[in-house]
């Protein structure tokens, strides 16, 4: 009887760092950045100009320890965060205010934190520091909590739904539902680019750090989303998660949206009719 293949990886890797460059995949990525800034500003403005902005609160001693918050209009319905990616090293919050609309229109105020980068932290002193904000900001907005990351941000958020995450338990216990962005998950590849130099992740912290080698929280529920124009590394990385978990039991769900890219996957967070949107503000199924 002849075998089926039902899955084939291609080529194996031959170069790490056109794997994981997403500029270099997408023709018009520096377009992206200097737009993102531009409406992020206005965005902030809006807020800040009807009271429903809090902005740099701090949540340790170190510079980049801080984030924003944004309160939708009338009551709030649960605290949305979204950490931003840049792979550890680059990004800040400022750039993605804006993507909090959404979330907003639907009752849930939006948490954005900000951490410090490598090569000043490592990625597990990063992962901490995304523990010790969730706490801070879970004291100040009730009820559920939903996580959203993109890319390094996709990374962060899975972590914090590990049995060892850095969080406390009263904490852990609201998140009902994460979503990761064209997250990396297993970052064991990511010690063969050149951004390691950077990063400085060892075999240790990589084993340590990544979701995918990790176990879940009993009760977690996890949506892995990646664009289907997407580098194929990320594409992999978005399925291998959802797989991986699935087999402690836990809630998940591996999606491609069709067309997007590593720079566009993430406008879905703008539109409050958004599959993306609702995924974060309704009650996950179970």
């Amino acid at each position: 009887m002849p075998y089926e293949t039902i899955w084939t990886g291609g080529d194996p890797v031959a170069d790490y760092d056109a794997a994981y460059d997403n500029s270099g995949s997408v023709p018009d990525s520096a377009a992206f950045l200097p737009r993102w800034q531009a409406d992020a500003a206005a965005f902030r403005g809006k807020l800040s100009s009807e009271g429903r902005a809090d902005l740099s609160v701090p949540y340790g001693d170190r510079p980049r320890q801080h984030y924003d918050l944004f309160r939708p209009e009338g009551e709030v319905q649960g605290l949305v965060v979204f950490v931003h990616g840049g792979y550890w090293k680059a990004q800040e919050i400022g750039n993605w205010s804006h993507f909090s609309a959404g979330a907003l229109s639907r009752g849930f105020a939006v948490a954005l934190p900000e951490y410090t980068l490598c090569p000043e932290a490592s990625v597990a002193d990063i992962t901490r520091e995304i523990g010790r904000f969730l706490d801070h900001s879970a004291a100040r907005i009730a009820g559920p909590i939903r996580l959203s990351g993109h890319s390094a941000g996709g990374h962060l958020v899975s972590r914090m739904l590990c049995t060892n995450a850095p969080i406390a338990a009263a904490t852990a216990d609201r998140i009902d539902h994460t979503v990761s962005i064209s997250g990396v998950h297993d970052l064991r590849p990511i010690m063969r680019t050149a951004m390691n130099d950077v990063l400085g992740l060892d075999v240790a912290e990589a084993l340590a750090e990544s979701p995918a080698l990790l176990e879940p929280r009993p009760g977690a529920n996890l949506t892995c989303i990646v664009g289907g124009a997407e580098l194929a590394e990320f594409r992999r990385q978005n399925a291998l998660l959802a797989n991986a978990w699935h087999g402690f039991g836990v809630v998940t769900r591996a999606a491609e949206i069709a067309g997007r890219h590593h720079f566009d996957v993430v406008d879905d967070l703008l539109d409050a009719e958004s599959e993306l949107v609702a995924i974060l503000t309704q009650p996950p199924s179970r």
